[in-house]
């Protein structure tokens, strides 16, 4: 399974720097962060985790901005370490970052918070909303941990490119709710 995945992600990343590369100037960011408020909704009382973009991601940043902006209390993954379920720190758009693990920027301080809906990175997805993430396992088991108290959405945001015929998944994989991309929204 793994060599199957890591095919797939071979692709994918492929396609992504392709996609990250072609979407200059062309309006495929603020279409994207479209689509995401919209799938997202009233942001008021929600806490609403992103992320900060690495490599060729696409960026949440005008998104998150927006929703602080409509009163979302938002926050960002911190790593705890290799093998664990993520934690999430506040963010605001004036929050001191700093480097963290793995080469992620997280706030320097803060509030540790619990969220309700995640925006969620890839590195592919498929019709179906399953994932592949970079390998690590950091996303499913958090999704895991915090679906076992309570309702919680997970958006995954990327561009179309990293759309895949069906993944291989494995019994810890942890399906996402719908997949945000420059052209619209999927739902399984």
């Amino acid at each position: 399974m793994s060599n199957v995945k890591a095919a797939c992600r071979t692709t994918a990343f492929a396609a992504r720097a392709e996609a990250f590369a072609a979407q200059v100037g062309t309006g495929a960011v603020i279409a994207a962060t479209t689509h995401l408020l919209a799938e997202i909704g009233p942001a008021r009382g929600h806490v609403i985790a992103g992320y900060m973009a690495m490599r060729t991601e696409l960026d949440p940043l005008p998104a998150m901005t927006a929703l602080h902006e409509a009163g979302a209390r938002l926050c960002v993954p911190v790593m705890a370490g290799k093998g664990l379920p993520l934690d999430f720190r506040a963010w605001a758009p004036e929050a001191a970052m700093i480097d963290g693990p793995f080469g992620a920027r997280i706030p320097e301080a803060g509030d540790w918070r619990v969220p309700d809906t995640l925006i969620v990175p890839l590195v592919a997805f498929d019709a179906a909303c399953n994932r592949l993430g970079y390998g690590g396992g950091f996303y499913d088991r958090t999704l895991a941990r915090l679906k076992a108290h309570r309702p919680v959405r997970a958006i995954g945001f990327a561009f179309a490119a990293q759309c895949l015929p069906a993944l291989p998944t494995e019994a810890t994989d942890v399906a996402l709710d719908s997949v945000v991309t420059e052209r619209g929204v999927i739902r399984p």
